[in-house]
């Protein structure tokens, strides 16, 4: 087992990789009460098309099948794995995102137990052709719900717009023609391709011992058989770095439109460039868009918007995109306004002054969350699917300058690069 210890935040880590290819990460935090455990699998929804386990060719499976996939985990044949969790007072989850899917449980007490079944249950999978049919209706109903909701709709809008070819344009869920597709077959090709152990990490932040816990899950796995497992191939259509469409809307029964503006990214391979990147746009964005920005003052000061403007960027080793958008009385107003906002960038001079507020924010930020250790785990996990370690953000951080921000920002903002997507009311 590594220790590495980070003096600069009084953190202890213990990394260990297995002998099946598990990285486990123990982050031991002796004056919290809560424990929480993710274990993740480097698998998402747009990992629809790959050469599976022991074969030759590519494949391509239904939109959805990861999340149908972490549905059918929790379903054994003969209980519902939740119970397990709840029986000895843990609450338990799980999640799905474009790269990978996540089971978690929180707890107080019990972590090895609790452990245990999180291991267990995830590496023990049960599909029956019965299951998987009634599990279809569920998720029917689940995807017919968010087609409902604008917020939803407009997310999924904007990828669409910006995304011609890429799966990071498909919904997660996927559809319900194409959930209706999923065989039992489907789900344990997909299952023994991406859920060994090489492919996946587990993180454990809270109050145990990080050397029993490590033997306790080390004799879980030796217990257990995997094949040797060669790097999975994945093939993803090739991306132009240009908008699909400028401009989309729909119609949908709002009482208020939305407007979402994205803006298109090519993803950085270089792992220091990557991580700068990631940091930057969220100060960047946050600087001019959050509550304090200069450009929600002018958004709000012209009434194009309610108060409320949300604001993100998604940065993976596949896709990058930023967002800006919200509730608006004028969503065709408020897209010209934000795309001028946005061209602005390309002849911005950041001031130190500026600079060294953003920096101290996102400090600030930085360390709150590693209070908490849900933040915690979900972190460290997201960081090490990556290849980067979550304890060296702050480091990385305090050492951007102010000629590397004031190059990003003079960069980021191409001509074609920019979409807008609506949703505005139905008309009568």
């Amino acid at each position: 087992m590594n220790k590495t210890y980070y003096e600069q935040i009084e953190e202890t880590v213990y990394r260990d990789v297995l002998p099946n290819g598990l990285q486990v990460v123990l982050v031991p935090k002796t004056e919290m009460a809560q424990t929480y455990g993710v274990f993740t699998t480097n698998y998402g929804s747009i990992d629809q098309t790959f050469v599976p386990i022991n074969q030759q060719d590519l494949i391509t499976v239904p939109d959805g099948i990861a999340h149908f996939l972490e549905h059918k985990l929790f379903e054994k044949e003969d209980r519902d794995v939740f119970q397990d969790f709840t029986k000895i007072g843990a609450s338990a989850n799980a999640f799905t995102s474009f790269t990978k899917t996540a089971y978690l449980f929180s707890a107080t007490s019990d972590i090895i137990e609790n452990t245990k079944i999180l291991l267990d249950f995830v590496q023990t999978p049960y599909f029956s052709d019965q299951s998987v049919e009634k599990e279809k209706g569920i998720i029917a109903q689940e995807i017919q719900m968010y087609d409902d909701q604008p917020d939803w709709r407009a997310f999924f809008g904007i990828i669409g717009a910006m995304y011609e070819k890429h799966p990071v344009r498909i919904d997660i869920a996927g559809t319900v023609d194409s959930i209706n597709q999923i065989t039992k077959e489907d789900l344990y090709t997909c299952y023994e391709t991406f859920y060994h152990p090489s492919n996946m990490v587990l993180v454990l932040v809270g109050n145990f011992d990080p050397m029993e816990l490590l033997e306790v899950i080390t004799t879980n796995q030796a217990s257990k058989t995997f094949e040797q497992m060669p790097p999975i191939e994945r093939h993803y259509l090739t991306e132009p770095a240009h908008v699909y469409e400028k401009n989309v809307s729909i119609e949908m029964p709002v009482a208020v439109p939305k407007c979402m503006v994205g803006i298109k990214e090519v993803p950085q391979t270089d792992k220091e460039s990557f991580i700068k990147e990631d940091l930057l746009a969220d100060m960047l964005l946050d600087h001019f868009y959050s509550r304090s920005g200069i450009y929600y003052q002018e958004l709000y000061d012209l009434d194009l918007i309610d108060g409320n403007l949300g604001f993100e960027t998604e940065r993976q080793k596949q896709f990058t995109f930023s967002l800006v958008g919200g509730n608006t009385e004028n969503p065709d107003l408020f897209a010209q306004k934000v795309k001028e906002q946005l061209s602005s960038f390309k002849d911005y001079q950041l001031v130190n002054e500026d600079f060294e507020r953003m920096k101290r924010k996102m400090i600030g930020q930085l360390l709150r969350s590693m209070n908490r250790v849900s933040d915690i785990a979900n972190q460290v996990s997201h960081y090490q699917m990556l290849d980067l370690d979550f304890f060296n953000l702050l480091p990385t951080l305090e050492s951007l300058t102010l000629e590397e921000a004031n190059d990003f920002l003079n960069n980021w903002i191409k001509d074609d690069n920019v979409a807008v997507f609506q949703v505005k009311p139905t008309q009568e």
